[in-house]
């Protein structure tokens, strides 16, 4: 099948024939129809986070079911489908309560395996990570969800206090599905981004731009993953609020400072967002269906499949690249 590779990092991103995927007696492969072009791709493509080389990345994604395994109930050849960017194991205490995205046993496509800017992708253990798409949802706007759009729903715990303000750091794809998610939820929101083209895609949404808060914010999201970016979210948070750390945190940066002074004065809440699981797509996906939240709209642009490589190695500019989530569409 065709898919985009790299063989070492840094590397250019190219199509070749690749073998086949193997179906494994839990899993699913699924004809892949569209994939987002996300920054965890290009993190990977970077070095930042290691995967096995040569590598073919690629982990929001959209499909047909083409092949289950043996083992699979649940779903059949033809369903509609997408899954989360984290794979839980399906056995473990984590899976069976529902919080797959944290499953020690994890697998995640386009990292711990191939990915899907490919023709197909494996889904493994998929009675617990597949998700069926309503029919109202078309394949772009089911890769939009994928990764960007389910971690900041679940980072908002799909709930805030009455008259919230919720302040964004970072206005990529997964800081403008922060943005739209708070404002369908009634909150005012601030939003902080060095890019114009994103300032302007967060105040579409609803958001004012900003390029300071200091104690106005009842829940701050950075959606970076910077040293910076986390102390200034902290830092724009009122008394009692709550910072959710949902950017990479990568290399030198993954300890950085918090200003634990305030942390500890202020009684403020620290939590991290990785993903959300299978089992909490249904209640996102029914805002979706009934029209309060439309992740279509957070896509930048579509692009054939065979260019999804030359938009991830375009995200070394963050700024010159914001805008809007990517799509490459097979």
């Amino acid at each position: 099948m065709r898919a985009l590779v790299y063989d070492a990092v840094g590397a250019p991103v190219a199509m070749r024939q690749i073998p086949e995927p193997v179906l494994p007696p839990d899993g699913a492969i699924v004809e892949v129809r569209a994939t987002g072009v996300c920054r965890s791709d290009w993190h990977a493509w970077r070095g930042h986070d290691p995967v096995s080389l040569p590598h073919v990345p690629g982990h929001e994604f959209a499909g047909v079911v083409s092949a289950l395994g043996r083992d699979v109930d649940g779903f059949a050849v033809g369903d509609r489908v997408t899954a989360p960017f984290v794979n839980g194991c399906g056995q473990c205490d984590y899976c069976r309560s529902g919080n797959a995205q944290v499953c020690p046993d994890q697998t995640q496509p386009g990292f711990t395996h191939p990915g899907s800017f490919a023709e197909r992708v494996v889904v493994r253990a998929a009675g617990t990570n597949l998700v069926r798409l309503p029919d109202e949802i078309d394949f772009v706007g089911a890769a939009a969800l994928g990764c960007r759009f389910a971690t900041a729903f679940r980072a908002l715990r799909g709930e805030l206090p009455a008259n919230a303000t919720v302040a964004v750091y970072g206005c990529g794809g997964v800081g403008l599905s922060a943005v739209m998610i708070a404002v369908a939820l009634g909150a005012r929101v601030l939003a902080v981004d060095p890019s114009p083209a994103a300032r302007s895609a967060a105040a579409d949404l609803g958001a004012v731009p900003k390029t300071e808060i200091v104690g106005e914010a009842d829940v701050a999201i950075d959606a970076y993953g910077s040293a910076a970016t986390a102390m200034a979210s902290v830092r724009s948070l009122r008394r009692r609020g709550r910072h959710v750390q949902v950017g990479l945190m990568l290399g030198g940066e993954a300890r950085a400072p918090l200003p634990w002074d305030l942390v500890v004065a202020h009684e403020l809440e620290i939590f991290g967002s990785h993903g959300m699981a299978a089992a909490d797509y249904p209640a996102m996906l029914d805002l979706v269906v009934a029209g309060k939240l439309n992740p279509r709209r957070l896509v930048g642009s579509t692009i054939p499949l065979a260019e999804a490589g030359d938009a991830l190695m375009r995200m070394d500019d963050p700024v010159a690249r914001a805008g809007g989530i990517v799509v490459a569409v097979c």
